[in-house]
């Protein structure tokens, strides 16, 4: 049996005497296989023989960075360079990161053995189709029985599977076309392909097909809606089960209140329209992957500190004054117990709230589209039915003007305000300017007439 071969490695080669006099001070070497290389590193210099290990093995299982054609490259080489030009710091934005590389490892599973030239839209629709029956087979496992099934599957009726003997035949269930995690991927993936291009690592074009996109979610809530969903909030009282010699009883009513952290969340979102992220990093004082929110001034500086401008605008913007009341009362209540930011749960900041969330709009009787996202939705569509313009809304939420017009315009169609106004019954039809023309000419014929 052949000797299991050894990766790449260090070694120090020992001080050698040459016929000449010379001598040759020891030196770490690189060993892989058959090739051998020096390092040019001392005896003593370890840590820095280490590093070029390092770098050899990276050159070594990097993909070649020079101009090829794309039926000579892997997708899995693009996706690694990629990874290293795009991924999110892990220290400053942890879910951006998990989620980034959640994407990068569907695809590699995927595409990872194609070649580019394989990337074409049977290939892109395949992926979605896949990416559709994973989430269907991960809704079946999680239903518990005899649950109903969900509004995006349907029994497909082309598809049906053998009916057992004596019994109906049975339906398979299918997903209404939802692509929005699919179409996610898909962008990743083009970015991919992009960043290859531009770099100058490949000849040739390669398109990603995308889905279509999914139409925008316009939920939003009513007054009565927020106020309930509010007070529900707050006054929601944890249940827990307790023994009674012995025996179980039931669930009573503790004095913990599990949800009141979210009435802070609420108004936030109500008031200034952020994402939740923005909502949640808000803190009383600056500092790196947090939002600083200026007391003094009443400006909220939605843009955690030390990250990158990106496409999701986060503009600073000035705190209404009731919220500002509020905050300032928070901030006061928070010299007493410690606390850092203005939504926290249990004395730390909160990651996420979509649980208890879900929770809270569950209670106060919501659907179950109404989710933290909504608020910015209630946000902008309180503005616009307020008479604030277009471009103002865009400016104070952080949207452009144009998705604000085609997702919530209707909210405000005062441009139409003349036409709605104007009178109903067609104006009758003359021809008395045509008539003074004529008129006039064969007047000014005549007189001419006359003079000659």
């Amino acid at each position: 049996m052949p000797r299991p071969r050894k990766g790449a490695r260090l070694w120090l080669r020992p001080e050698r005497k040459f016929r000449n006099g010379t001598v040759a001070k020891p030196v770490w070497l690189i060993r892989d296989g058959q090739h051998e290389e020096s390092t040019g590193c001392a005896a003593d210099e370890v840590g820095k023989a280490e590093r070029k290990l390092k770098e050899y093995i990276d050159s070594k299982y990097s993909p070649s960075r020079k101009e090829r054609d794309i039926e000579k490259i892997p997708v899995a080489d693009v996706l690694s360079i990629y990874v290293d030009f795009a991924v999110p710091s892990e220290e400053e934005d942890p879910p951006g990161f998990k989620k980034f590389m959640g994407r990068i490892k569907r695809l590699n599973e995927h595409f990872g053995e194609l070649m580019l030239s394989e990337i074409n839209g049977e290939s892109c629709r395949g992926y979605a189709t896949k990416r559709r029956l994973a989430a269907l087979s991960a809704r079946r496992k999680k239903r518990k029985p005899g649950q109903a099934i969900e509004d995006d599957q349907l029994p497909a009726p082309e598809e049906a599977e053998e009916a057992p003997a004596g019994g109906r035949k049975k339906k398979k269930l299918k997903l209404r076309p939802r692509t929005g995690g699919a179409r996610r991927d898909l962008e990743d993936l083009r970015a991919a392909i992009n960043h290859h291009q531009e770099e100058g690592l490949h000849r040739g074009i390669v398109k990603v097909v995308l889905p279509p996109k999914g139409l925008p979610r316009t939920r939003w809530l009513t007054r009565d809606e927020a106020a309930k969903l509010l007070w529900t909030c707050w006054r929601t009282r944890e249940a827990q089960k307790r023994n009674h010699k012995g025996k179980p009883g039931p669930a009573v009513a503790t004095k913990k209140y599990p949800l009141r952290h979210l009435a802070r969340f609420i108004l936030i979102g109500l008031y200034m329209g952020n994402r939740a992220g923005a909502i949640a990093a808000a803190a009383m004082e600056p500092g790196l992957g947090q939002s600083f929110v200026d007391l003094e001034y009443g400006l909220y500086y939605r843009l955690a500190g030390g990250k990158r401008e990106t496409n999701k605008r986060q503009p600073t913007a000035p705190i209404p004054d009731r919220l500002l009341a509020h905050m300032r009362r928070w901030a006061e209540m928070a010299k007493k117990s410690g606390a850092t930011h203005f939504v926290e749960f249990n004395g730390k900041p909160v990651a996420s709230v979509k649980t208890a969330f879900a929770t809270a709009a569950k209670k106060a009787g919501l659907g179950n589209d109404v989710t933290p996202h909504t608020l910015r939705h209630t946000a902008t569509t309180w503005l616009l039915q307020a008479g604030v313009s277009i471009w103002e809304t865009a400016g104070y939420v952080g949207m452009s003007p144009e998705m604000v017009e085609k997702v919530y315009g209707h909210h405000c169609p005062d441009h139409l305000r003349e036409a709605a106004n104007s009178p109903r019954k067609p104006k009758k039809r003359t021809n008395q300017v045509h008539e003074k023309v004529v008129v006039s000419m064969e007047q000014e014929r005549r007189k001419r007439m006359s003079a000659s």
